[in-house]
């Protein structure tokens, strides 16, 4: 059998660097010429065409949000004719306009490249069957699952989010060794297969995890439900061609991302400042050879921080942590800034818990109320729910500085969900609660 073809190149940082700046300049200038907002934008912050930059002058670039993307809708940031978009993607957000963005071939190619250094990188060889969980269409998630797959020389069988039982049979029948899913999709196929005791009639040896952040405490659970050995988790956004932007490695010390194809600066959400390194900020991206819809300094809302250093497994692109959440998720309760990652990793101290919740807000005398409802785990005595549920409440007060009401409950009785799980409930503005 030939040696498998390595798509995950390393760099030194000199030639990563050089990349960088190239990659940089070549935006720039093709943004400016084939974009009127991108030539609007950079011709008010003083960069001309032809002009060359470091990579210490990014920061004098101008951001871009997905406010840009609303307003050029249906084809925002288009900095190439019309006949070299083969394809467009949109976003699965579900407030006001979608955001769209187009692809070149070239793109197209770029993407699928990127993805297979995912797949290379959770260890994966062609004689791996990857099941795909994920959503087609619109979405980028089936449609970038399956481009990498193929182009890494695995076989690919794409089902899409849903459709238990089929995913049950060809788990079995196909011999399926990877799954790729959001985590909750993971947790719903883990707890059938626990329950029709298929988990010693399937291979499955990996997961890749992508859409959601998760905890330690689900990953976990699945593990042990389903046999998975290792599980990897996955990032990217429609912006940014879609999944397969970086991935975690067998080391777990953070997301290696593909340094060479965009820049990853963290600023503070608030001063848009870089933030020290090593602190949480969020994610703003530039792309460095994206044609159709480049970026130039994107704000993300993602919230990451950049990890230091060498990796033990030997791979050479940089890393950041694990998403955290998003800036615009955060929950403002009683005046005190929340994110729903605060609440997981309260409830990641307790064993006698399992990793599903979810947050309730509501109004009730006047006054903004929290409900956290939270599963036992199955071999919890539920006699001690009381018990459990002020330690918890306890803890969340120590460690986030609310006051909550906790609610245990029985495992299974939280809603489940094939895509990504709805943590939060806020029915504040819906009136008050008897």
């Amino acid at each position: 059998m030939s040696t498998p073809q390595r798509f995950i190149p390393h760099l030194s940082e000199d030639e990563l660097a050089a990349r960088q700046t190239e990659g940089l300049n070549w935006t720039l200038n093709h943004a400016y010429a084939g974009c009127p907002a991108y030539r609007e934008k950079l011709s008010a912050s003083g960069w001309q065409p032809g002009q060359a930059l470091t990579l210490d002058d990014l920061s004098g670039l101008p951001l871009t949000s997905v406010e840009d993307l609303r307003q050029g809708y249906p084809l925002p940031l288009l900095s190439v004719p019309q006949e070299q978009v083969v394809r467009v993607h949109a976003s699965s957000g579900t407030t006001g306009k979608r955001k769209v963005l187009a692809y070149t071939q070239g793109d197209i190619d770029t993407w699928k490249h990127m993805f297979a250094r995912c797949y290379e990188l959770a260890g994966l060889t062609a004689l791996d069957r990857v099941q795909i969980a994920v959503g087609y269409g619109l979405w980028t998630a089936g449609a970038g699952f399956q481009l990498g797959c193929e182009h890494f020389g695995a076989m690919a069988v794409p089902v899409g989010p849903g459709n238990m039982e089929i995913h049950l049979q060809l788990l079995e029948d196909m011999g399926t060794t990877v799954l790729c899913s959001t985590a909750s999709m993971a947790l719903l196929m883990a707890e059938e297969v626990h329950k029709r005791r298929l988990k010693d009639k399937i291979a499955l040896r990996k997961a890749i995890f992508g859409a959601e952040t998760h905890s330690d405490k689900m990953r976990a659970r699945i593990h042990e439900m389903l046999g998975v050995q290792e599980s990897f988790d996955i990032v990217g956004m429609t912006e940014l061609y879609g999944p397969g932007t970086g991935l975690e490695c067998s080391a777990h010390h953070g997301i290696h991302y593909w340094a060479d194809l965009y820049i990853l600066e963290i600023l503070d959400p608030e001063t848009l400042k870089p933030v020290a390194p090593g602190e949480i900020g969020e994610m703003v991206v530039t792309t460095l050879r994206k044609e159709a819809a480049p970026l130039i300094r994107y704000r993300t809302r993602d919230l990451t921080r950049l990890i230091p250093g060498e990796c033990p497994c030997g791979v050479t692109m940089p890393r950041h942590e694990r998403l955290l959440g998003r800036s615009d998720d955060m929950i403002i309760f009683r005046g005190v800034n929340i994110y729903p990652g605060q609440i997981a990793a309260v409830i990641e101290h307790f064993k006698e818990l399992g990793s599903e919740f979810r947050i309730q807000l509501f109004r009730k005398g006047g006054k903004d109320q929290m409900l956290l409802q939270v599963e036992r785990r199955p071999e919890t005595d539920p006699t001690y729910d009381q018990n459990l549920s002020d330690a918890v409440s306890e803890e969340l007060r120590k460690q986030v500085m609310v006051r909550a009401w906790v609610e245990v409950m029985g495992q299974g009785e939280l809603p489940r969900s094939f895509g990504k799980t709805k943590r939060v409930v806020d029915d504040r503005e819906s009136g008050e609660q008897g």
